[in-house]
C-alpha cells in the first residue's frame, strides 16, 4: 500500500501550499481537484491502486475519529438531536422525490431506488448497503454511484463560494454541507473548506446522518421480502453498520473527559484536515471524468434534480425551524 499512499500524501501536500495561498478554497478541495487532474493527465500504475483506495476510505475514516479527539460527546449529542429535523426533512425529500421525479424520467425503478438512497443518506455507502439486500445489477449499481460520485465533486467546489455568498455563518454552512451533500467524504471537505468550525458541525451532521441507514435498510429488506412473498428479510448488519462512528463517539468522550488537553486541539484540527486531504487525493486519483459523464443522461438528471431539491429543502427547514 505504501506507494499509493505516499502519492496520495504528496497530493496532500501540494493542496495544503496552495490553501495557503487561497485560504477560501481550502486544502481539501484542492486535493480532490489536483488528483482528478493528475488522473486525466496521466493514470498512475497498477501498483499505486491499493494504497490509493486505503487512503479514499480508512485515511477518511481515521480523520474523522481523529477530529473526534477536538470535540466534547455532550457537543457531538446536542448537536446531533438539534439538527435531527433538518436531517430526517431533507432524507425524507430525497425519498419522496426518488420514484416520482425517476418515473417521469424514465429511469429504471431499481436505480431510482439506488439514486435516491445514496443522495438522502450517504453516497456509495448507503447505495453498497442498499445493494446488499436489494441485489441488483453490477451495473445498475455503478450507474448509481457514479451519478451520485458526480454531484459529491461538483459540490465540494460550488458549496463553498454558495456559503459565503448567501453570508452563512459556520453553524449553518456545516448544517447545510451535512444534510445537503452525499458522501462523507465531501461533506467533511466542504466543511472544513468553509472553516474549521463548520467542518467539524458538518461532521457531526453526517454523522448523524449516516447512522440512519440503518433503519432504512431494515426497512427495505422487509418491503423487498413482502414484494418476494418471502417470510425471512436477510440484512446483514456487519457489512452495513459504519463501525467507525463508534470510535469517533469514543474520541469525543475522552475528550470530553478532560483527558486531552486544550492546547492539543489546534494540532488535532491540522493533524485532521491533513488526513482529510489525503483522503480526497485518494479519490480524485481514482475519479475518471470521462466515465462520470458516461454515466447517462437520465441517471444524471435524476441526480441532480434530487440534488438540488436537497439542498433547497435543507436551507428551507433550517430557516423554518429558527436554525
Amino acid at each position: 500500500m505504501i506507494p499509493g499512499v505516499l502519492c496520495a500524501a504528496a497530493v496532500a501536500a501540494v493542496a495544503v501550499l496552495c490553501a495557503r495561498a487561497v485560504p477560501l478554497v481550502g486544502a481539501p478541495v484542492f486535493a480532490i481537484l489536483l488528483g482528478v487532474a493528475v488522473r486525466a493527465i496521466r493514470p498512475l500504475p497498477d501498483r499505486f491502486r491499493p494504497g490509493i483506495a486505503f487512503s479514499s476510505r480508512s485515511v477518511l475514516q481515521a480523520a474523522i475519529v481523529v477530529s473526534g479527539f477536538g470535540l466534547s460527546i455532550a457537543t457531538v449529542v446536542s448537536t446531533g438531536l438539534r439538527t435531527l429535523p433538518v436531517t430526517l426533512g431533507t432524507i425524507a425529500v430525497a425519498l419522496i422525490l426518488a420514484p416520482l421525479l425517476g418515473r417521469l424520467l424514465r429511469v429504471e425503478r431499481m436505480l431510482q431506488t439506488l439514486v435516491g438512497v445514496g443522495t438522502a443518506i450517504c453516497g456509495a455507502s448507503a447505495i453498497a448497503a442498499v445493494s446488499s439486500v436489494l441485489e441488483p445489477d453490477e451495473a445498475e449499481v455503478a450507474l448509481a454511484i457514479a451519478t451520485v460520485f458526480f454531484y459529491n465533486v461538483v459540490a465540494v467546489v460550488v458549496f463553498p463560494p454558495l456559503g459565503h455568498a448567501l453570508q452563512m455563518t459556520q453553524e449553518q454552512f456545516g448544517l447545510w454541507a451535512g444534510t445537503a451533500i452525499n458522501d462523507t467524504s465531501s461533506v467533511v471537505a466542504a466543511g472544513y473548506a468553509y472553516g474549521r468550525n463548520a467542518g467539524d458541525h458538518a461532521t457531526i451532521v453526517k454523522l448523524t446522518r449516516a447512522t440512519l441507514i440503518l433503519p432504512i435498510v431494515a426497512a427495505i429488506a422487509i418491503w423487498n421480502a413482502r414484494a418476494k412473498r418471502t417470510a425471512h428479510a436477510h440484512v446483514p448488519w456487519k457489512r452495513i453498520v459504519p463501525w467507525f462512528i463508534l470510535w469517533f463517539l469514543a474520541a469525543a468522550l475522552v475528550n470530553g473527559s478532560g483527558a486531552v488537553p486544550a492546547s492539543w486541539h489546534d494540532g488535532i484540527a491540522t493533524v485532521a484536515v491533513f488526513l482529510i486531504s489525503v483522503a480526497l487525493a485518494g479519490i480524485g486519483l481514482q475519479t475518471e471524468p470521462a466515465r462520470l459523464l458516461r454515466a447517462g443522461a437520465r441517471p444524471l438528471a435524476l441526480g441532480f434534480l434530487l440534488w438540488v431539491a436537497v439542498a433547497a429543502s435543507s436551507l428551507a427547514i433550517q430557516r423554518a425551524t429558527g436554525l
